[in-house]
Formats: structure tokens, sequence, C-alpha cells
């Protein structure tokens, strides 16, 4: 594609990158609109194997004009993260980060883990990464800590619950404990939580013998065996050092980036100086060659969920335009975020633990076996490459009822779920397999732009593997092509080869492993599709039963199955379904399971 870029203007913006579906390739931000346009585009343009390859899909650009960088800035970030375009780095994470939280604007407040940090006046301390930490400490606060567990509105009173009995909690609700005591227990819950061990420790210390002198030595007794667990957990802490306070610290490391290797990111998470979680990514292929580009792009990606920076972020190295990205970052934290290359020091330490973290992970994900096993495969399959990324189809259907296809794909041994496709097959009646298979390769390879795999698998025999040629041929596209048969195990090649797969070899396993896998996603996904067919037409066969109430009934239960085994009372949970109504469908759905 070659545009004129002529009208475009000089202000800062963003630019949007389509490819011939009109799906968004690329999001990009820039200081000079037009200048960075001119850098894709023109011939001389030197660019990395994964931006030449990102050019060659472009069929149309946008973009949008802006007051200046930082505005250009946050569009940006808005728009990957509505439409995470394949060529920029998307953190895939399937959920944001807990926190706790300590509700100290109630009356009486409790601990409770959430996903949200809001500006409602509560203590939050997170996030808490893998989130196991983070329920380890509720579960140990519960434990030790005297606060209330439950969110009932404590403005009536009420008998206390087991939690009391159970010396878990004071219970405000039956106005056991006064307002002094319960938030002193708060107070020592934020200590713990901020890792103030001196201060928290010879509070309690102190209490402890108040309340022998009182002689209330039972209590007294509690409190000693609080302060011992309280001890080991602090000694447990990774305490990096207290005046560091609240900062995250990236590392940084891979491959040659210019050739489209992965590298690896490592945040640490430090809040009160005590190192509370870490997260690595691992990224394939990323569009940039320049370490700090990466960087960038990692960071706006993570803290555009529902994540609150910390005062201080330390890196390796600062990316161009950090002044914007730290702008933005203060932005969303409602308070100044500084980016910094510490020299030396403990944050400096901080910065290398992080990098030697990326590298760990770097080479765990590498994974030096699968280099051998995917060479095994290219040797005995005698393919033109080493199938770094291989993919594999199937259809599944009932005498053409239900008919869908399937894709799964993995990288480097791999499997990546996120490229995983499925479909209802639209254009085909009757039960063909051949037509059904044509279909699905046809649709998914369309879609998957520059994630074509090296070598495409087919789940089948001789002639699944020449309807899959037809179909490759006529898209133009060339790739080493295989399929795989069942009893026996054995791969058939267009070459006219057939080779056994039966033996123990990892080479054999992993691609046996990959078949069985596309056969699962498709026949997963077939009977999802036919299970809820019949579920619908047997909860039609139940008069006062609607449209509405049926779909709710299958929201709230999942299966027929669960309803079965539902009772009565339960299935009337679900609003407008009549005790008649709800004892007619148990009827009708145990007379069919006896059938």
């Amino acid at each position: 594609m070659k545009p004129d870029i002529s009208n475009v203007p000089t202000n800062p913006g963003v630019y949007i990158f389509r490819d011939r579906k009109e799906a968004v390739l690329y999001v990009g931000k820039a200081k000079n609109l037009r200048s960075r346009l001119r850098s894709y585009f023109q011939q001389s343009a030197d660019l990395d194997v994964r931006k030449s390859r990102m050019v060659r899909l472009i069929r149309d650009f946008s973009f949008i004009a802006t007051g200046n960088e930082l505005e250009a800035f946050i569009l940006e970030a808005s728009l990957i993260k509505q439409h995470k375009p394949p060529f920029n780095i998307v953190l895939r994470d399937d959920k944001s980060y807990p926190y706790i939280m300590i509700t100290v604007q109630e009356a009486w407040p409790r601990v409770q883990a959430v996903r949200r940090v809001r500006k409602d006046g509560n203590l939050y301390f997170g996030p808490y990464v893998p989130a196991q930490a983070m329920w380890e400490a509720i579960d140990f606060i519960r434990r030790n800590f005297p606060v209330r567990t439950c969110r009932h509105d404590l403005d009536a009173p009420m008998r206390p619950c087991i939690q009391h009995q159970i010396k878990r909690c004071p219970a405000p609700c039956a106005g056991l404990v006064g307002k002094e005591e319960y938030r002193k227990a708060v107070d020592d819950v934020v200590l713990f939580l901020k890792g103030q061990k001196r201060g928290l420790l010879e509070r309690l210390e102190k209490r402890m013998h108040a309340l022998a002198e009182d002689l209330r030595f039972e209590e007294a007794a509690r409190l000693r065996d609080r302060l011992a667990m309280l001890q080991k957990a602090f000694e447990a802490q990774k305490v990096i050092a207290p005046e560091l306070g609240d900062l995250d610290a990236f590392g940084f490391c891979g491959g040659d980036p210019a050739r489209g290797q992965r590298v690896a990111v490592e945040i640490l998470f430090v809040r009160n100086g005590v190192l509370i979680g870490a997260r690595d990514y691992v990224i394939d292929k990323p569009i940039s060659s320049d370490p700090a580009e990466i960087l960038r792009e990692v960071i706006r990606s993570f803290y555009s969920k529902d994540i609150l920076p910390p005062p201080l972020v330390v890196l390796d190295l600062l990316p161009e335009s950090h002044d914007i990205l730290a702008q933005w970052l203060t932005k969303r934290r409602e308070g100044t975020v500084i980016l910094a290359v510490p020299k030396r020091g403990k944050k400096r330490a901080l910065v290398v633990m992080a990098n030697e973290n990326a590298r760990l992970a770097y080479e765990r994900k590498t994974n030096r076996s699968a280099e051998s096993m995917l060479a095994d495969i290219r040797t005995r399959l005698g393919l033109r490459a080493l199938p770094r990324t291989i993919g594999a189809f199937d259809v599944s259907t009932i005498q053409g009822s239900e008919s869908v296809g399937a894709f799964v794909y993995a990288e480097n041994g791999e499997f990546k779920k996120e490229y995983y496709r499925h479909m209802r097959i639209a254009g085909v009646s009757g039960a063909d397999d051949y037509a059904m298979l044509r279909e699905t390769i046809a649709r998914t390879i369309l879609n998957l732009n520059d994630k074509v795999p090296d070598l495409i698998l087919i789940d089948g025999g001789r002639g699944q593997l020449d309807s899959a040629r037809q179909v490759l041929a006529e898209l133009k596209i060339d790739r080493d092509l295989a399929s795989l048969a069942k009893k026996p195990d054995r791969i058939f090649l267009p070459d006219g080869r057939v080779i056994p797969i039966d033996d123990a070899s990892g080479s054999s396993l992993f691609l046996r492993r990959i078949r069985d896998e596309v056969h699962r996603f498709a026949i997963t996904y077939h009977r999802r599709l036919r299970d809820k067919r019949l579920s619908e037409s047997l909860l039609e066969e139940v008069s006062g039963i609607g449209p509405r109430r049926r779909l709710e009934l299958l929201r709230r239960f999942g299966s027929l199955g669960n309803i079965r085994k539902a009772s009565a009372d339960d299935i009337m949970n679900v609003r407008g379904i009549s005790r008649s109504a709800a004892e007619r469908l148990l009827q009708i759905l145990n007379r069919k399971e006896n059938e």
C-alpha cells in the first residue's frame, strides 16, 4: 500500500491501520502524524520483520488528530483496550488483580477482597499477584484479628453467629464490643498489612500484659498465641526495605526483537517496602525491536486495567516520551507518578532482580526441549521449515445437525488458546465432512492475518488431506500440510507417504496431543450447541414457562442436569415461575431421564 499522506496533519494524534476486512491491525500514537505514517510507507523505510509483515496486510488507515501528545496517549490506550489489535502488545489477562480493602468508612469496618480501587475513602492494599497470596493474607487476618467478616447492616441488633462462638468475631452486631476497642483491632490489621512489625508487636504485647494484670488470663493467652503467629508471619514476609514505600519494578529480557523473537517482562510489586507479588509476561514476536518501546507498551497495557499505579515505577531504561507516559500514569492514579532509572542502591537492586526474573521466565517459556521436538517433527515429516507454529482443523456433526468446525493453535510446543476458533457450519447442508472441512479452513485462514501456522494439520485421512490441499491452493496459501488418522495412529503427507506416530517419542506424543485437542474442542462446541437445542425443546414442553423464563433457568442452573437435581423451591427462585410450573418441569425432566 502506497497511500497519499500529503493531507495528513502534522499534529499529535492516533493512527489506525486496518486489513482488507476492516479489522483493526494496529493502533499507534504520534507526535507528528504525517511524519510517523511516512516512516511506515516510504520505500526506504527500515522496518523490523514484524512491522514489514504488518505493512503488507494494511489496506486502509485512518487517524484522529488531538490537541497534544497526552490526549493522543489516552486515546491510544482506549482504542487498544477496545479493539485488541493483533500487532499491539495486549497483555492477555482474563481478570484484574485483587486488592484487600478495609472499609474504614463504615462504623464497624471489615476486611474483604476487591478487584477495583475506588476513591471512596477506604483503605486498599495490593495488588496481590498471584491472588492466592491475598487469600492467604485474608485467612490469616480472620484467624488472628477479631474483626467481622459479614456484610450485615449493624444498625439493628441481632444474634451473634458462629464466628463469635469460635472466637473470631467480637460480635458488634449484638453490642458485645465497643467501637473504640473494635477500632483498635482494625488498626492492628492495618499495621499488619503495612508490614509495620515493630509497632504492631509492641502494641499487642503491651495489651497482653495489661490483660494479665487485670487477671483476664484467658484473653491474655489468646493474645500471646496471636503474637507468636504474627512473629512467624512477619518472618515469612519478603521485606525489601521499609523506606522504599510503594513501587513497581519492571525487568526485561529477550532474544533479538528485530528478528521477531519473543521477549519477557517481569513486574515486581513492592508495597510498604514488602515484596507482595510478581508477574511475568512472555510476548511472542513484538512489533518493535526497541526494548524501551516494548516496556512502554507493556506499562501502558498493564495499567490500562483496574490497577492503581504506585507513586514510583523503576526500570532499566526510559522509553521515548516517558514524560507523557508519566503524566498518563499520574492521571490514572490521581496522584504523582514518577518513572525512574535508578543507578545504585536498593532500587537498582530491585531492577536487577526484576531483570533476572525476566530472564528466568524467558528461559522457562523458550523451553529448549520444544526445539528438539519440533526439529524431530520436521525431520520425520520432511518439512521445509521448523514448524514453530502448528494449527489443526476438525469438524463435528451428527447427521448434518449442529455441524461445527474447530481450529487449535500451538506455538513452540505450547497451545495458544487466544488463537483457537470454532464456528457453526453455514454453507453446507447434510453430513458432507469434506465440504464442512473446506468451509472451516477457508473461513479460519482468512481471519488469521499473520498467524497462518507453519504446519497445518487435519484430523482425518487421505480424503480430508486432499480437501485441505484444494482449499489452500485456492487461497494461495503455501504451508506444510499433513493429516492425522487414528486406529492406527499415522500421518498422511501430500507426497503419498504414510508415517506411523504410534510410538512414545516426544514428537509423536505431541502430534497426537494436537489431534486430540482439536477433536476435543470441536466435540465440546458441538455438544454445547446440541444440548442447548435439546434443552430449549424440552423446556418448551412445560406449560407456564415462556422463552424468557427458559433462558433464565439455563443461565441460573447451567444445564438440564442441574435443573433436574434442584428442588421445586430452588426453581421457584427464578422470577415468575410458580410452584405448579416448577413441579411440572421436574416431573417432565425425571420422566425423560427414565425413558
